[in-house]
């Protein structure tokens, strides 16, 4: 009895047909933990109320960003982030039932969390890597006990790659739009997004899909940028956008002034910058011959793809990931509901490294620590600084292309074919 008791926890713990059944346990019992966490923490509030003045005064015809302001700041979100507290606002009586907001929120997270499961079953992922899911403080803080616009971003962000790994990618690229519509942060994933859709398409269609993205942000905005285009522009893609330096996350061992100033930004964003070229050229083609090749077979041949081993699920995830830290490592500022961008994201970074297990799971610790440090202090934003380009350095000399894709390799090495 007792040795077949621990040969279904095994089956659970790694193999992959029981997946789903791990995976079901695991949203179960964070949807439990999430109704718990509601009803013995109580909710803070940061930007909700402010959400609500915003479609107070959109309700009332407004239109001009200019003149949409609250108590927190004025509107800097997408056209789609309206539409969607227009909704909430409807349901929650213009937000003052904030239970039922916070209910709302709740289902939001259970759906994250399946989603991810969906991600990292078709990515090949251990099972039990889906036990670290549910541990992260911060996140359940940031969707049920803030109810910030991040985490609608992340829900679509996440079945927009779920998408991209079925090669449903006119669906991926509708997903990624509405992302796109509600926080402009997505637009971190879009360097490792194009990668994947010249690889797997070519020039021609790469081009298509970002015009579908483009006329998508069009009209979802048309009444913002009809009212006044220069005002929406600025305020929703505000990539100059100056923060606070008292609520910086990453850059506290920094002082004020550096932090503030343009020369810092500047720096910021050519390390931003070198970094993806770093990737694009070294390591997301290394199985097409290289980006030279990439790019000749691409402008060559724009209607076909220019990539020649497949772009398999596994590969999609940890280019999307890779594209999505790398712009969190050289972000201008992080505040606390940011982390959201990629916590259930850091399992499966941490296991496209070849560090062991032990290195993996401390890299988690550290970066879950540092993001619950309030206020930050220099030490917390140094140690998240560390892990996170730690992390990236792992993935460099790692798998930067995913498993399946070394798993090819090793297997054609030594294949008596070959």
């Amino acid at each position: 009895m007792q040795s077949s008791v621990f040969e279904y926890v095994r089956l659970l713990l790694f193999d992959q047909q029981y997946f789903w059944i791990t995976a079901s346990l695991v949203v179960l019992g964070d949807a439990i933990l999430t109704q718990l966490i509601m009803r013995f923490v109580p909710y803070t509030e940061i930007d909700w109320e402010t959400y609500m003045v915003h479609i107070d005064l959109y309700l009332k015809g407004e239109r001009n960003y200019v003149n949409i302001t609250g108590p927190t700041g004025p509107l800097v979100y997408p056209a789609g982030h309206v539409y969607i507290h227009r909704l909430l606002h409807l349901i929650t009586d213009a937000g003052r039932n904030v239970a039922q907001a916070q209910q709302i929120y709740g289902g939001l997270y259970v759906v994250s969390i399946a989603l991810v499961c969906a991600i990292y079953k078709k990515a090949k992922v251990p099972n039990w890597t889906l036990l670290l899911l549910p541990l992260s403080k911060r996140l359940h803080s940031i969707f049920v006990l803030r109810l910030f616009n991040d985490c609608w971003s992340l829900v679509f962000v996440q079945a927009a790659i779920l998408a991209f790994q079925s090669a449903w990618d006119d669906v991926g690229i509708l997903l990624f739009s509405l992302a796109l519509s509600v926080k402009m942060s997505v637009i971190l994933y879009l360097p490792g997004l194009l990668v994947i859709l010249f690889k797997r398409h070519g020039l021609f269609a790469t081009i298509r899909h970002m015009l579908v993205l483009a006329c998508t942000q069009t009209l979802l905005a048309r009444s913002f940028l009809i009212a006044n285009a220069e005002s929406y522009l600025r305020n929703a893609f505000d990539l100059s956008r100056v923060f606070l330096y008292k609520w910086t996350v990453n850059w506290r061992f920094v002082d004020e002034r550096t932090f503030l100033s343009p020369a810092w930004a500047k720096g910021l964003l050519l390390g931003h910058v070198s970094v993806l070229i770093a990737f694009g050229l070294f390591q997301w083609c290394r199985g097409d011959g290289g980006v030279a090749r990439v790019l000749q077979r691409g402008l060559r041949r724009p209607g076909r793809p220019a990539g020649l081993t497949p772009v398999d699920p596994d590969y999609v995830a940890t280019v999307l990931t890779t594209s999505n830290l790398i712009g969190i490592i050289f972000a201008r500022s992080l505040h606390y509901q940011f982390y959201s961008w990629y916590s259930q994201q850091l399992p499966f970074l941490t296991q496209r490294t070849r560090f062991p297990f032990i290195v993996q799971m401390s890299l988690i610790g550290a970066i879950e620590y540092a993001w619950n440090v309030y206020p930050s202090t220099p030490l917390s934003s140094g140690l998240l600084l560390a892990a996170n380009l730690v992390m990236l350095l792992g993935i460099w000399f790692g798998y930067p292309e995913g498993k399946m894709f070394s798993k090819r390799s090793n297997h054609s090495q030594v294949s008596p074919e070959n």
